[in-house]
């Protein structure tokens, strides 16, 4: 203790016991003064006492749903390296039906004094969820973004996969192939990312049948829907996710059908392993690398008390082609 303080009271010209009363959190010290001693134990390689750390701790809060679905393991990691180099500590944050809720892990990462956080799909794309954490977040001034759309009225950066864009290409690889009774399967009625998908598919379907099914994004949400729309006729199935996806491949099977003989099925995402599902999955991808960086890039900004908009920075999605399409069966 006696080294570090006289350490840094010869690199900020000030004596040891200034040094102490600033660590101490005493008055009397000028904030120049205060700034100055703290800066140096940054420099030094000192950790800052937790009392001190205030919106200058350098821990950012990576709050993922869930981390069975691969792409959120996928921006965590990607999101991870980002603030290492820049000297950030990431907490994971991974919320489970029967463990911490969103709402309290934000009371966690305060009580921590994390320099900010990023949310990668939350209860933010939900238009009936609880909102008042995030209010929470801006009265505090917390640098925050979030990862794809957002209710109205919650004002963060937000850096999006363009959602429209992404169905467009589905569905004109499906009419491509023949398909003309293409179906939606999509996350919950009140989930904005698949209200941008599902006002796409309107757009695109011209004409044609709506086959529209909706349900949880989980992999057994994702057969049941599957098994409605395939009883109705559908052909081709474009998802909102690769794990519905994964469940629509086996609704499919269990109707007697194959994939992508008789019908064939685009999920979104392109997370770890889908190439090597059985067949193959095609799905448009999401560009996780360049939004994770980009999502720490903005948060960074913020922190660095940088003016950033509090809008939507738009990432193009990439489809890709594997072996779960086909020709529509004759």
């Amino acid at each position: 203790m006696a080294r570090r303080l006289a350490e840094v009271a010869q690199h900020v010209g000030v004596s040891e016991a200034t040094v102490s009363r600033v660590l101490n959190n005493k008055p009397g010290i000028s904030e120049a003064t205060r700034a100055a001693v703290l800066s140096a134990l940054d420099v030094l390689g000192y950790e800052r006492p937790t009392k001190l750390r205030g919106e200058r701790a350098r821990l950012v809060g990576i709050v993922l749903p869930e981390m069975q679905n691969p792409i959120f393991p996928g921006f965590a990691e990607v999101m991870a390296g980002a603030l290492a180099k820049k000297g950030f500590t990431p907490v994971l944050c991974a919320r489970t039906v029967d463990g911490v809720a969103e709402s309290e892990y934000i009371t966690i990462l305060l009580e921590q004094n994390v320099s900010g956080v990023i949310f990668a799909s939350g209860l933010y794309q939900q238009t009936r969820a609880a909102h008042e954490h995030y209010a929470l977040l801006r009265e505090r001034g917390l640098p925050t973004v979030l990862i794809n759309a957002s209710a109205d009225g919650l004002a963060f950066p937000r850096v999006c996969t363009d959602e429209e864009h992404a169905v467009e290409q589905a569905y004109a690889h499906l009419t491509a192939l023949g398909h003309e009774r293409i179906g939606l399967v999509l996350g919950p009625p009140d989930h904005v990312p698949s209200a941008r998908k599902l006002a796409a598919y309107r757009a695109a379907r011209k004409g044609a049948a709506e086959l529209v099914a909706y349900g949880a994004l989980t992999m057994e949400e994702g057969h049941a829907a599957a098994a409605r729309l395939v009883a109705e006729g559908a052909t081709g199935l474009i998802c909102a996710s690769d794990v519905l996806a994964i469940g629509a491949m086996r609704a499919v099977r269990r109707s007697g059908r194959q994939v992508p003989a008789d019908v064939s099925v685009v999920g979104f995402d392109d997370s770890g392993l889908m190439a090597f599902t059985d067949p193959p999955l095609t799905t448009v991808r999401q560009p996780i690398v360049a939004m994770g960086q980009a999502a720490v890039a903005l948060l960074l900004s913020q922190i660095e008390a940088e003016q950033v908009p509090d809008d939507e920075l738009l990432f193009e999605p990439e489809l890709v082609v594997r072996a779960s399409t086909g020709p529509a069966p004759a």
